[in-house]
């Protein structure tokens, strides 16, 4: 059994491939620093992320299957599952050892697991999207806080810029512990620690003395609007969890007691 280490990035991901052909070794598990090691292995690598040759991967890969499908690549990855690396590492293999492309090919069990993958990160993507609820500080500046599932929130950063370009806005990942910052210009990473002046933001929600003024009666309202156009009659709780998942509810609006 042949164990490569690896430092868990996308990078270091690509740069095992490179290692793996100019080897002519290839792994068996991707583990990380710290990971358990099995009891009998026959070679140990460790590898040194490069991203020279994490681009000539690329590259190559890029003459083997479409825009589309490296993009199924690299959203698969944001999902974070233990086995989304060693996947990825098969995936890449079999597109490059093969004389056609494989993308389409899902009777290839790697193939169709990947597309899974990328189909559940992509609707994590649009649920974030459905149910941002900004709340505006005093400074004008939104924030709006979510605990998604995947780790999809750089996916759409892109839009979150595009629809409000014309206010500065904060979008935080409160599982992950990071977001991004827009000041009317441009998008920068942004991450609070908890003794920091914003650490009350880790909540999740504003707090009161932080809210514009206009903020605290506009949630109010909101709550009305949403209690007002419910029909009692007609509330079917497992619809409502299916279309709204609950891990959403602690941060939106008409959620708020």
């Amino acid at each position: 059994m042949n164990i490569y280490i690896y430092d868990k990035t996308f990078d270091g991901l690509l740069t095992a491939v490179f290692d793996a052909y100019f080897r002519k070794t290839f792994p068996d598990e991707l583990l990380s620093e710290g990971d358990a090691l099995p009891l009998f292995y026959d070679e140990l690598h460790t590898v040194v992320t490069d991203e020279e040759k994490a681009a000539r991967v690329w590259r190559g890969l890029q003459k083997k299957v479409s825009s589309s499908a490296l993009g199924c690549l690299t959203q698969s990855w944001l999902s974070e599952l233990p086995e989304v690396g060693m996947l990825i590492f098969r995936y890449i293999r079999k597109a490059i050892d093969s004389p056609r492309s494989i993308e389409t090919n899902f009777a290839d069990p790697d193939v169709l697991q990947l597309a899974q993958i990328w189909k559940k990160v992509d609707g994590e993507r649009v649920h974030l999207m459905q149910f941002v609820r900004f709340q505006k500080a005093a400074d004008g500046t939104f924030f709006a806080a979510f605990e998604p599932q995947f780790n999809a929130l750089p996916l759409t950063v892109h839009h979150f810029k595009d629809r409000f370009a014309d206010q500065k806005w904060i979008i935080y990942d409160m599982k992950r512990r990071y977001g991004f910052y827009y000041d009317l210009q441009e998008v920068t990473t942004i991450s609070f620690d908890d003794g920091s002046r914003e650490s009350h933001l880790i909540t999740g929600m504003l707090d009161e003395s932080l809210m514009d003024k206009d903020e605290k009666l506009f949630q109010q309202l909101w709550k009305t609007y949403f209690k007002a156009i419910c029909i009692k009659e007609r509330i079917n709780p497992r619809k409502h969890r299916q279309d709204m998942p609950v891990r959403y509810w602690k941060y939106l609006t008409e959620k708020q007691r």
